[in-house]
């Protein structure tokens, strides 16, 4: 429950229908979120320190892409309630985010008759149906196998549910806001125990606060967060969370045109890394000039770096590390 009203607030607009009845969402909104990055505006700060510019260059986040999809009810996996659309729908994403109600309110219609707020149940409803699905995928290509009488036994590749990575959001009231936000974690603790799951995978959320923390602009966002004593919003460590659970991180440009992060998977090369910005660069790389994000920042720059041999010239094999500062040398 509430997870249209929390992805309303990841987008900052009303996208997503919202309603307090089951089956609010059908067809599935999709929205490409910023990852927040509080090194870009440094690092746009250096670059026009550096480049005696009289403006700041603009700044390019990466981005994570959200899908609102439909609920789920137990049964799904043979169609019930909506479940051949979500079934649909979820195959295609590259990780799962389960929004849990933990929260007592007459006014949301549930989607059975028990009364009782059970997180631990609802979770357990969905991943047993994202089980079941699986289980009758695995029978589908037996029964292909099987008629084809394929002389060997086929790689398991299959677009199985079970093996998408989770993360688990604990949508909570207003009064424990405070006590889930960042560096208290006594929540995310608990549940992470009850569910089975890692506590760097559960992030709990008041989506009513952060709905209305999102219609606010930045400076009023950072005052009322101030004022509850929190540092960053739920919405930011999502988003955080969800770049890590994909295997993603990011590798910054800064120059006079653009400060920007691209996004990459972890353990990737030099040269893949260079494709991101451009394909004609994989042809045609050289070297990629790197210095560390921190080095670059405190010493004010390239110019400086090269200066006190802070930047490395790396070759197409280099495993490019988050928050590496890199520029392609690229042959004509």
């Amino acid at each position: 429950m509430g997870k249209s009203t929390l992805f309303n607030a990841l987008l900052k607009k009303q996208q997503a229908y919202v309603a307090n009845f089951p089956f609010a969402t059908i067809e599935p909104n999709v929205g490409v979120v910023p990852v927040p990055d509080e090194r870009l505006v440094k690092l746009s700060e250096t670059v026009k320190a550096s480049e005696k510019l009289n403006h700041l260059p603009p700044v390019v986040p990466a981005t994570v892409q959200f899908v609102d999809i439909a609920g789920l009810i137990a049964g799904a996996h043979k169609g019930e309630g909506l479940g051949n659309k979500f079934l649909h729908h979820i195959r295609e994403v590259d990780a799962v985010c389960h929004v849990l109600r933990l929260f007592n309110d007459p006014e949301v219609t549930r989607l059975d008759s028990q009364g009782e707020v059970d997180a631990r149940r609802d979770f357990e409803t969905v991943k047993t149906e994202l089980e079941l699905a699986d289980l009758e995928t695995k029978e589908r290509r037996d029964r292909a196998n099987a008629k084809a009488k394929a002389g060997k036994e086929e790689k398991e590749d299959l677009p199985l549910f079970s093996k998408k990575p989770i993360l688990v959001v604990l949508n909570v009231d207003e009064s424990s806001f405070a006590e889930a936000s960042e560096g208290q974690g006594k929540i995310e603790e608990k549940f992470a125990k009850e569910l089975g799951v890692d506590k760097n995978q559960v992030i709990a959320i008041c989506a009513k606060t952060e709905s209305e923390l999102a219609s606010l602009s930045e400076e009023d966002q950072k005052e009322y967060l101030k004022e509850l004593g929190i540092e960053s919003s739920g919405l930011e460590r999502l988003i955080k969370k969800a770049f890590l659970t994909l295997g993603l991180i990011s590798f910054l440009t800064a120059g006079e045109k653009e400060v920007r992060a691209w996004t990459i998977r972890l353990g990737s090369t030099a040269l893949s890394a260079s494709g991101v910005i451009h394909t004609d660069f994989m042809d045609k790389f050289i070297k990629a000039d790197v210095v560390d994000f921190k080095d670059f920042v405190k010493f004010g720059g390239w110019a400086k770096c090269r200066e006190l041999g802070k930047v490395r010239s790396e070759g197409r094999d280099y495993i490019i590390a988050d928050g590496d500062v890199i520029e392609f040398k690229i042959g004509a």
